[in-house]
């Protein structure tokens, strides 16, 4: 598994700089980010090398700040590769609520971040299909 932050911010000018403003102050690595948006606030999705020491950072300068697990699954940089991921999970009967990606750079292969309400059987199914999965240490 893989720990995400995720940040509740305005939707408005500078916010997002702010996040990462703070991040950098607390020698956080940022590795992936992803924001979603609606007119008035936003969550920003971050994976980071010190998950709990970017919240505690960030929670005492008045953000509203979430660890959640995610998984994470490297997939070969190839055309129709996260169209199979997605109907091994689909076939399993596994819902994707939200997705996204980064390159791990040595590798460069894609991961794949998303969140689901099964990760036991996401991982199970995913593994059985050859997929691999990514741990936080690995990153």
């Amino acid at each position: 598994m893989i720990r995400q932050l995720s940040v509740f911010v305005e939707n408005k000018l500078g916010s997002l700089m702010d996040v990462t403003s703070r991040l950098t102050e607390a020698h956080v690595n940022i590795r992936a980010v992803a924001a979603f948006d609606t007119p008035e606030f936003g969550i920003l999705r971050l994976v980071v090398d010190k998950p709990e020491e970017a919240k505690s950072y960030l929670t005492e300068r008045g953000f509203v700040v979430r660890v959640q697990e995610v998984m994470g699954v490297e997939l070969e940089d190839k055309k129709g590769n996260l169209n199979q991921m997605l109907a091994i999970l689909a076939d399993g009967k596994i819902n994707v609520n939200y997705i996204y990606s980064f390159v791990v750079r040595e590798e460069k292969a894609p991961v794949m971040v998303f969140s689901t309400d099964d990760y036991i059987k996401a991982a199970e199914i995913l593994k059985d299909a050859g997929v691999k999965i990514v741990e936080e240490d690995e990153l």
